[in-house]
């Protein structure tokens, strides 16, 4: 049954996700003067590569490694006729970001399936070797340190649900790392839409467990204060209760997309430090590529912490939310 639900769970996220395509605006060289100032432009003046940006925001193409100058060729994604709901209109032509979700959803079917065959196969008396040992190892960890002790009591039935956040954001922040690859989770609408299922997540893991004391998480009620208390108590806190419930999924949601770009600007600038130094200061060029390699060696550390962090407060708000009204 849990597999089950993880690989609902897993599809789900994958299914939903469909990021915007941020478009990639270049700016035009300056007009000349005349036609020999332009001559003079187009000959002396190298063209400008922009090497950040094409990098940290989504596109309807995608980089593989070719012998072309730049070391990469660009294969453009299809494009579907945009959906017209009343005055609303719907792209969901596929996008570069939305490629790497597929895979980062794939990679879960693979690794987590694949890990539980191997513990389900094996001999009563032997545990799982290799690689699946370790999922497992980290599969015990996530439910035995941070989805039971956090959700509280009969917790079970969350466990698919907050490994599923665990191990799709962390492939999604992996696969960003590669070359030629994009951090889906850098683009703030993936990050909305996690951190809004999780939202929903929280308040039917509420309703369920609190039933009529549900009401209690939004409207503000103190019983243990006379009437002419409680009425401008509740007037005052209401409001506050329901900003406390939406400031969660924004908090969520800007904390793994702040996180994961800020690495990659910081590698992208450095790298352009390089660039900018140019060959009369090669010397100088040593300095960027050490701070390189230190941030990436950072880098994927945060992939691993990111990930944590957004599958232990998942945990910790539907546990929150269980206890309200206890």
């Amino acid at each position: 049954m849990r597999r089950r639900l993880l690989l609902a769970a897993t599809l789900m996220l994958g299914a939903l996700f469909a990021p915007a395509a941020a478009a990639q605006d270049y700016a035009a060289p300056p007009a000349a003067a005349t036609q020999d100032d332009a001559v003079q432009h187009a000959t002396n003046v190298p063209e400008r590569v922009d090497i950040i940006t094409p990098h940290i925001t989504d596109s309807h193409s995608l980089e593989y490694p070719c012998l072309a100058p730049g070391w990469a060729c660009h294969l453009e994604l299809p494009r579907w006729k945009p959906i017209h709901i009343g005055g609303l209109t719907l792209d969901l032509s596929p996008t570069k970001h939305v490629v790497f979700l597929w895979i980062a959803a794939a990679l879960c079917l693979v690794v987590l399936i694949g890990g539980a065959r191997a513990h389900g196969g094996s001999k009563p008396d032997k545990s799982p070797r290799g690689f699946s040992n370790g999922i497992e190892a980290v599969v015990l960890y996530l439910r035995n340190e941070v989805v039971m002790p956090n959700v509280g009591p009969h917790g079970d039935r969350y466990v698919p649900f907050v490994l599923t956040l665990f191990f799709f954001i962390l492939f999604a922040n992996l696969l960003g790392m590669i070359p030629y690859g994009a951090t889906a989770t850098g683009n703030i609408s993936v990050t909305a839409v996690l951190a809004l299922i999780t939202f929903v997540m929280v308040e039917v893991a509420g309703m369920r467990t609190l039933g009529k004391k549900y009401i209690g998480t939004i409207v503000f009620w103190p019983h243990d204060m006379p009437l002419a208390l409680k009425l401008p108590m509740t007037v005052i806190m209401t409001p506050v209760e329901l900003f406390g419930k939406f400031t969660k999924p924004i908090a969520l949601a800007i904390r793994l997309f702040a996180n994961m770009t800020a690495g990659h600007v910081m590698v992208l600038a450095l790298i352009g430090m390089i660039f900018t130094f140019g060959a009369s200061f090669i010397g100088l060029a040593v300095f960027p590529f050490v701070m390189v390699v230190a941030i990436m060696l950072l880098e994927l550390f945060v992939a691993f912490l990111q990930a944590f962090i957004f599958a232990l407060l998942s945990a910790v708000f539907i546990g929150q939310i269980r206890e309200a009204a206890h």
